[in-house]
């Protein structure tokens, strides 16, 4: 009986082998050639603009935030020494 199962294991990985393992290496090779064939690379001088552009968004951006946190934290400061007697 244990021989048996130790069959039927073997056959399952086996399958596993054979089907899932082979599915995973062509998704790995197609990707790769779509990769390398149908996608658009940028140009160095585009990927240079996107890049300080998308620096001077972050910086923007967590200047807003650090005003809004500004803001808040004196006007939370306000509110509660309206409280403190």
């Amino acid at each position: 009986m244990r021989l048996l199962e130790l069959l039927k294991l073997l056959k399952l990985l086996k399958f596993f082998k054979q089907k899932i393992m082979n599915k995973f290496a062509v998704f790995v090779a197609e990707s790769y050639k779509e990769m390398m064939e149908k996608v658009s690379w940028p140009k160095w001088e585009q990927l240079q603009q996107s890049t300080m552009i998308v620096l001077g968004a972050t910086l923007f951006i967590t200047a807003v935030v650090a005003l809004m946190d500004f803001v808040a934290n004196g006007s939370m400061k306000f509110i509660y020494s309206l409280f403190k007697g």
